[in-house]
């Protein structure tokens, strides 16, 4: 969909965009009717909820070709003759059968609408869609979602599926709508023999086949959304360790690699269990925690599929080696996708437009692990290594457009934009035992679930009690530009005299602000119109916007 933004930028220009609010910025794109399709939750999808999947599939990594069957388990929310699922065109359905009846169907680009006898609300159901064909090829994984096919040092293949975005019906026949999630999954996968697959949860067996493949059977025990469901192929070496939390509970560590990196990952991996610690600090215990949790040696950089973490960052420490500052060392990967299994697997968005949701706050944990290992002042050193126009963007709202499967981001304000203005919300509130404890109860009461940008803003006035909160979160994720505060300051011996107002915002935004000096920030209220403030000195230190701790554009106005 790029073009469309091109398009638009030529016809209304980067400066009118910066003003457009997000009900508007979308509004003269052209979304086409396989958008929709995907996007909507039109009757054809509320009509059932699905409560199990059983793919079954045999992958010829030699052909790159897939073939099986999915059986799907649903219930009915309402009296229907016909439902949606979804499968790329380039897909072949052979048939689809249900209570021994071969069903009818028809194919709009990637939607499949299957007619059924008559099912009546409240009744339970099943039925199987058998496929096969050479699925989608990633051409730069994970950012574009398909297979990757590779061979390891060793001539062997190495095989991995990334979908984020694109959607796990690129490979499987599934309803491809991150708002309905399975109770459960069962996944059987048959590779050729001597060859590994690691999918979701825990192996429950290995069959061996009469063809010269072997097939895994792996259970998943917990919801999981569609893009997380993962397939890995490969001469995979296993190794396993521990993690026991204060409970006296017990979670086993599984680790897939490829053999030639048998030493280095089990030197590299022992921050794991730090990672694992810091987040049931600040959230909970680690939520898919009957699964297991693991991390699998892939083809590209990584993925957040869930209990079965995709690991390509080559044991390296930053991001490739890079990104974080130079005096850190840990594995971005490992910490951001093990975020992920927090926000993103156990509290997720419904739609894609509100990815803000599984990547702002994972991005922010990446901060959060910092606090917990290394303090405070590291955190926000680490924040501010992304305040810059290479991660911030600010030309896009933070919130797509909803009900057409949005996927075209323009840049990675829903990470890193995202991560700060959580950061920003943390110290207007001016109360870090408030804000920690709005993270972990959110995190707890939403756990294993999906949610809307509004449950988090419903929740943050709840319990905060703030008059700000709603302009907030409409200017911050529903607007390109940031805000600007524009003050003068005059001084006295002992005092700084203060005026400051908000511009490039919404007239409601009232967001307090901190301003001093570091070791003695006061946090004050500004809104839109001038305000004064008497403020102490500190020293011989000089007046200062606390900018390292709040995602706003700063100007001194002449006093006159």
């Amino acid at each position: 969909m790029t073009n469309k933004r091109l398009l638009f930028c030529l016809l209304f220009g980067l400066s009118t965009l910066m003003g457009m609010a997000q009900e508007d910025f979308y509004q003269h794109y052209h979304f086409t009717k396989a958008d929709s399709l995907r996007g909507q939750l039109r009757l054809e999808r509320t009509c059932y909820d699905v409560t199990f999947y059983e793919l079954e599939l045999t992958i010829d990594p030699a052909r790159r070709f897939i073939e099986g069957f999915v059986d799907i388990h649903y219930q009915s929310l309402l009296d229907f003759k016909r439902l949606q699922i979804d499968l790329y065109e380039n897909m072949t359905i052979q048939r689809i059968e249900y209570q021994g009846q071969t069903l009818a169907y028809e194919r709009i680009h990637q939607a499949v609408f299957i007619d059924f006898p008559k099912q009546v609300a409240g009744s339970r159901g099943q039925f199987r869609v058998y496929y096969a064909g050479q699925p989608t090829e990633a051409i730069k994984p994970p950012w574009d979602g398909g297979f990757v096919w590779q061979k390891d040092s060793r001539g062997q293949h190495w095989v991995g599926v990334a979908c984020e975005g694109d959607g796990a019906s690129l490979w499987w026949p599934n309803k491809d709508h991150l708002s309905d999630e399975p109770d459960s999954m069962a996944i059987r996968v048959a590779v050729p023999e001597g060859l590994t697959c690691v999918a979701n949860g825990n192996l429950q067996q290995v069959v061996p086949l009469d063809n010269g493949f072997q097939r895994f059977d792996w259970w998943v025990s917990y919801p999981i959304n569609n893009y997380n469901v993962t397939v890995n192929i490969a001469d995979y070496a296993h190794f396993s360790d521990t993690l026991q939390v204060d409970d006296g509970s017990k979670l086993p560590l599984d680790y897939y690699v490829l053999r030639d990196n048998l030493s280095k990952a089990k030197k590299h991996f022992e921050q794991v269990p730090g990672v694992l610690q810091c987040f049931e600090h600040y959230f909970d215990k680690y939520p898919f925690w009957n699964d297991g949790y693991a991390l699998v040696e892939t083809p590209y950089l990584g993925m957040e599929h869930q209990s079965a973490i995709a690991y390509g960052n080559r044991y390296l420490r930053g991001y490739l080696g890079g990104m974080i500052p130079r005096d850190m060392d840990w594995d971005y990967i490992i910490v951001h996708e093990t975020g992920h299994e927090y926000f993103g697997n156990s509290v997720g968005c419904q739609d894609l437009a509100e990815m803000w949701i599984n990547e702002s706050f994972t991005t922010y944990m990446e901060a959060l692990y910092v606090e917990c290992a290394s303090g405070y002042e590291d955190a926000v050193r680490y924040l501010a290594a992304f305040r810059n126009r290479v991660y911030i963007k600010n030309q896009e709202p933070i919130l797509g457009p909803m009900n057409v499967n949005w996927e075209d981001w323009q840049g990675s304000d829903h990470y890193f934009k995202g991560s700060w203005m959580l950061h920003t919300l943390r110290h207007s509130l001016g109360d870090d035992e408030l804000w920690f404890d709005i993270l972990k109860s959110f995190y707890q009461k939403h756990a294993i679930s999906t949610v809307r940008t509004q449950d988090f803003i419903d929740f943050v006035k709840a319990k905060s009690d703030r008059d700000f909160i709603d302009a907030f979160f409409r200017q911050y994720l529903q607007f390109p530009q940031i805000p600007k505060l524009e003050y003068t300051v005059d001084s006295t011996d002992d005092q700084w005299i203060v005026k400051c107002r908000w511009a490039r915002t919404i007239p409601e935004f009232n967001m307090p602000v901190m301003l001093g000096t570091a070791e003695d920030y006061r946090l004050v209220s500004c809104t839109t119109e001038w305000t004064a403030y008497r403020l102490p000195k500190v020293g011989e230190q000089n007046f200062k916007v606390a900018t390292e701790l709040m995602l706003i554009d700063v100007e001194k106005m002449d006093k006159g």
